[in-house]
């Protein structure tokens, strides 16, 4: 089948500054997704989709394709991923280039691995499975969580059932962690489709690989991995 990776870069950020393409340990940021990428050799095609040239010639530089910029819409804040992802399938097909699968990958996704591509990638086909969306355990039970009241008490919690089990007495929760979605290219033309619905299952990747850029913490703790295991984990 044929497959385009899309690395969805816009510009700009409302918390770390530019953060896709920030220096995490002598590397664009962007960078550690595209060489996973190109490296996987599941995908005819790499590309990032951005809005700015400055990205657009750093995804460039890193070996991925950027063959046109985004268009007013999709550059704005009310566009979501989707619309990236389906605009950037239209304008391949205007250049004569039809794909079956499209695999979103983040670029705040930066320590998936090769084999989390590759394990994505030969789910598709199996036992019926249309979609497949990377996922990790939760940090913590989700039966410990709890609401607050305005005076804070824990009264509620300490009244659960749950309060008193041992974590390995409760059942696992999951949770998407955002470094692959591997969807079916015709039907995501749709704006109505839901993957979720369509044969779509769970590829689990460990929390130590499912780190997502947002915060300064995020980065202070992506960059002491990198130092401590040269981003192999």
């Amino acid at each position: 089948m044929k497959t385009i990776a899309i690395i969805p870069a816009r510009s700009g950020s409302k918390g770390l500054k530019d953060k896709n393409i920030m220096d995490v340990c002598g590397r664009p940021l962007i960078d550690y997704t595209i060489k996973t990428a190109l490296e996987a050799a599941c995908f005819e095609t790499v590309m990032v989709s951005t809005d700015s040239e400055k990205y657009a010639d750093i995804a460039r530089r890193c070996g991925a394709e950027v063959p046109f910029l985004r268009s007013e819409f999709t550059s704005g804040d009310t566009a979501g991923t989707w619309d990236v992802i389906r605009e950037v399938l239209q304008n391949y097909r205007k250049m004569g280039k039809i794909f079956d699968y499209v695999a979103v990958l983040q670029p705040t996704s930066p320590l998936r691995s090769v084999d989390d591509i590759r394990g994505v990638y030969k789910m598709i086909g199996k036992d019926k499975v249309r979609n497949a969306v990377t996922v990790t355990e939760t940090a913590h039970p989700v039966q410990w969580c709890f609401p607050l009241d305005k005076d804070k008490s824990l009264g509620d919690y300490a009244k659960s059932s749950y309060s008193q089990m041992r974590r390995q007495d409760l059942e696992k929760y999951y949770q998407e962690n955002g470094a692959i979605y591997l969807v079916n290219a015709k039907n995501i033309m749709n704006p109505e489709y839901n993957l979720y619905l369509d044969n779509c299952y769970a590829y689990i990747m460990p929390r130590e690989r499912s780190i997502d850029i947002d915060e300064e913490i995020d980065l202070i703790m992506l960059k002491a991995i990198i130092e401590n295991t040269n981003g192999r984990i």
